[in-house]
């Protein structure tokens, strides 16, 4: 039987609109089973309370729980290379930090590009740096820290929580702007270094203010200033270190991750998601007490803020030639 042109022509919308249909109604299901979010630092670091904050808020929403994974190692890479090489479905997510855009300049190879195999779904948090010296430093303001350094040429050690890190290239970026002299002495991980900086045998450290802010406030360590761009609200009276240094900014950025090829329908689902996470009165405040910013916005935002830090920290690991371990 011959069909009726117009009748034809209907159907073969028809049948070309199914694919598009059957992304949207996927998408609307997912997810209907458990859902990884792998984090490529130890359980307890800075990354990992993010995520495990926001993992629980979308168990909650989704009706499935997220499974924090950790994958500790190889400066994030190792975590990274699984989300790369899985199945772009939405069942594997990745927590994106700093330090992945800062291996971009650090390794001369990688085994995936982070702009190209990396979807960006949602920004979570800005993260401030702090400045801490122990006790024993007479230091008590970044002016008067400067010129101590600058008394002591080489004779201050810097710790950071790893070579080639966020902490390590905010150390580096004060080193060069400020225009002193400190040695880098790295540790694998916070505590390890935090112990030493009690103790005086490092003198200075620059890390994430969640990891050290329970010693600033006990008065263990001294809090000098934040690296961001303005004031903390979880630590009103205490200056940036622009203020003293203008033009110093150094901060981490946290979000989520998918592999490439993931639906947009999916990751317009996680992104509205986790929006309202972020908006969340218990979660905004928990965040505030621990000395993160919410950021929130579009996938195609994330997408240019890791740009964005990824020119960055490239330009700080060029300056002071640094290497991975």
């Amino acid at each position: 039987m011959k069909l009726p042109r117009r009748h034809f022509l209907h159907l073969a919308a028809g049948a070309a609109a199914l694919p598009a249909v059957s992304r949207i109604a996927w998408a609307q299901a997912y997810p209907t089973r458990p859902v990884r979010l792998i984090v490529g630092f130890g359980a307890g670091g800075t990354p990992d309370i993010i995520a495990r904050l926001m993992g629980q808020w979308l168990s909650e929403r989704l009706g499935r729980p997220f499974v924090i994974e950790n994958r500790p190692g190889g400066g994030t890479n190792i975590a990274t290379e699984a989300v790369v090489r899985a199945p772009p479905d939405g069942y594997t997510l990745l927590n994106v930090t700093t330090s992945n855009a800062i291996n971009v300049s650090l390794y001369e190879t990688l085994k995936y590009d982070l702009i190209r195999d990396i979807a960006p779904v949602a920004s979570m948090v800005r993260v401030p740096i702090v400045m801490v010296v122990t006790p024993l430093v007479p230091a008590k303001t970044v002016p008067e820290f400067i010129a101590y350094a600058k008394t002591n040429p080489g004779k201050l050690n810097f710790a950071s929580t790893g070579n080639g890190n966020l902490s390590h290239l905010s150390g580096e970026l004060f080193k060069m702007m400020a225009d002193v002299k400190m040695v880098h002495v790295p540790y694998r991980g916070s505590p390890p270094a935090q112990v030493d900086l009690f103790s005086g045998q490092v003198q200075v450290m620059f890390d994430t203010l969640p990891a050290l802010i329970e010693h600033i406030r006990s008065a263990k360590l001294r809090a000098l200033a934040v690296g961001t761009a303005t004031r903390s609200n979880a630590l009103p009276d205490l200056p940036t270190i622009s203020e003293f240094v203008p033009g110093y900014e150094a901060s981490g950025v946290g979000g989520i991750g998918a592999p490439k090829g993931t639906s947009a329908e999916i990751i317009d689902k996680l992104n509205s998601e986790i929006n309202a996470g972020l908006s969340d009165l218990k979660i905004k405040a928990r965040l505030a007490d621990l000395g993160y910013t919410a950021l929130g916005g579009s996938p195609v935002e994330y997408g240019k803020l890791i740009i964005e830090e990824v020119e960055k920290w490239g330009k700080v690991v060029k300056f002071a030639n640094i290497k991975p371990e």
